[in-house]
């Protein structure tokens, strides 16, 4: 429904029902809940927070007695370990579990539709 006179594409006039309320405010979208928004905000900030705390980086500067590190890791062997190896666990257990696997039917079985009472 367009307006006499409007350009083309323009919306037609807003119809109110006559048995609905008006919602009051301004509608949204959207909507979220303020409290909410605000509780998940704050608990990420102090979770974030928490981890920058506990995993602080400068108290590894000084020695503990009793430490003695061995050699470092090469650029290789440390892609090697944390890279490789956990990806190479992943696909050995996957397949294990493809292999092993021991059901034969991999299609979705029909539903049958209910017979009717005579």
């Amino acid at each position: 429904m367009t307006v006499p006179g409007a350009p083309r594409g323009t919306p037609g006039p807003l119809i109110r029902h006559p048995g609905r309320a008006v919602p009051p405010g301004v509608r949204y979208f959207c909507t979220v809940d303020n409290k909410n928004a605000l509780r998940a905000g704050a608990l990420v900030a102090g979770t974030t927070l928490m981890m920058l705390l506990m995993t602080s980086p400068a108290l590894a500067v000084a020695r503990d007695d009793g430490d003695d590190p061995g050699p470092g890791l090469s650029v290789i062997e440390t892609l090697g370990l944390y890279v490789v190896a956990p990806i190479a666990l992943f696909a050995v257990i996957a397949g294990l579990v493809m292999v092993l696997d021991r059901s034969s039917d991999r299609a979705p079985k029909a539903v049958k539709p209910a017979k009717a009472k005579a």
